[in-house]
């Protein structure tokens, strides 16, 4: 999306309008869009400001319950999310896999497991190297 124009301009053509100029002169005279022109004085006449609104800046759901699902997380930290989200569901929190995951991901929490190497390591099952005999083979 394109920057905002600047409060100087915007306030340019509304002191142009104020001064007797219509707002399509306004317009054309600092080349802006008609439209523009007359949103900025709307908002002049409503609200006395040029400065552009806020854009963006949407607040999830679930920061409402952060702190209960913060504590959750802390309370038992190898839940995966989907666990989690059941989990959350059953304190009657409405959430999905995916707006949980961003919640997390927004409060720098990863719910990573241990890596696979560590669970896959042998359990004595099956022949080791020493049990074999140096010449024999293991079919």
């Amino acid at each position: 999306m394109p920057k905002a124009y600047s409060c100087d301009l915007r306030e340019r053509v509304i002191e142009a309008v104020e001064a007797g100029a219509s707002r399509h002169e306004a317009a054309e005279r600092y080349e802006v869009s008609v439209a523009s022109a007359i949103k900025w004085l709307q908002r002049w006449s409503e609200e006395r400001s040029a400065a552009p609104k806020l854009r963006g800046g949407s607040v999830s759901p679930l920061e409402e319950f952060a702190a209960e699902i913060l504590a959750l997380i802390a309370e038992q930290p190898d839940l995966t999310l989907l666990e989690a989200v059941a989990e959350l569901r059953k304190r009657r929190i409405k959430t999905s896999r995916s707006s949980l995951w961003r919640f997390l991901d927004r409060h720098d929490i990863t719910l990573k497991k241990k890596s696979a190497s560590g669970r896959t390591a042998t359990r004595g099952c099956g022949p080791s190297a020493s049990s074999l005999d140096a010449g024999a083979r293991y079919v």
